[in-house]
């Protein structure tokens, strides 16, 4: 075996290499030098209590796809072709039976072979914790963040509700126009403004959904005053004496002290 090992910038100075923390890093590189001449690393459970580094640590590194892990234990580099380039005279194949499970892709990656694929273990990850992130389960070539608390899902983010604008006279004298209705649009305006713009006791949330409910409301149908009762006296007055129904007093239609009585009230 080779007793010498390099490392390809591209992937370690990658930014999804680089967000790891610094001890999973660490146990990236121990491996890389402990892996044999085909980057299998056949107790890497060893490596990780030499280093001091953590279940966690091992689980990212293959969550991030930079290791694959076997049913066995056993894990490859994923990158090694990459890496390294070892001459054919110093070259040692693997011993590991896990070599035939995977072939190398045109990047030089190593990847599951399809034919064998049912045989890894793709559901070893669960709840990885890293910081305050935590992975899901992850399956080669794809990795989940969507486990947030054991086991709990991340809850979709609620939409903001929109805020409400107060709107211009001339606005909703638009609006009305394009509706061509009859709502004032003053009146509309003054009377929300006086009770901040409310409807019962809930804000307003859509002016224009309450300038289509006057529509069909009271608020347009023009305002009648009442009569006193006075008028209505006079009224009662004038349709009498237009239906010539007026009784006249002793002095005659002649005299100064006619009286007419309408309703039993004497005028």
């Amino acid at each position: 075996m080779a007793e010498r090992r390099m490392m390809a910038k591209s992937i370690i100075k990658s930014d999804q290499f680089l967000d790891m923390p610094a001890t999973t890093q660490n146990l990236y590189f121990h491996m890389l030098l402990d892996a044999d001449d085909d980057g299998f690393v056949n107790a890497p459970k060893s490596i990780m209590r030499i280093v001091g580094a953590k279940d966690d640590d091992m689980k990212l590194l293959v969550a991030k796809q930079f290791v694959i892990n076997f049913g066995s234990g056993v894990i490859v580099i994923k990158h090694w072709k990459i890496h390294n380039y070892i001459q054919s005279d110093r070259y040692k194949p693997s011993i590991q039976p896990e070599r035939k499970l995977l072939e190398i892709t045109a990047n030089k990656e190593y990847q599951l072979s399809t034919s064998h694929v049912s045989t890894m273990d793709t559901e070893c990850i669960q709840d990885v914790s890293v910081g305050k992130v935590r992975l899901g389960k992850a399956s080669i070539g794809k990795v989940r963040l969507d486990k947030t608390i054991e086991g709990e899902c991340e809850k979709p983010h609620s939409p903001k509700r929109k805020v409400f604008t107060k709107p211009t006279i001339d606005e909703i004298q638009d609006y009305c126009i394009e509706r061509n209705n009859n709502v004032n649009a003053e009146q509309f305006f003054d009377y929300y403004e006086s009770n901040g713009w409310k409807v019962g006791k809930n804000s307003m949330k859509d002016w224009k959904a309450a300038v289509r409910t006057w529509e069909r409301s009271e608020y347009r149908k023009p305002t009648t005053t009442k009569k006193t009762n006075t008028e209505q006296t006079l009224d009662a007055i004038y349709k009498v004496m237009n239906e010539s129904e007026v009784e006249y007093g002793e002095s005659g239609c002649n005299g100064s002290n006619s009286v007419i009585t309408v309703n039993d009230t004497k005028f």
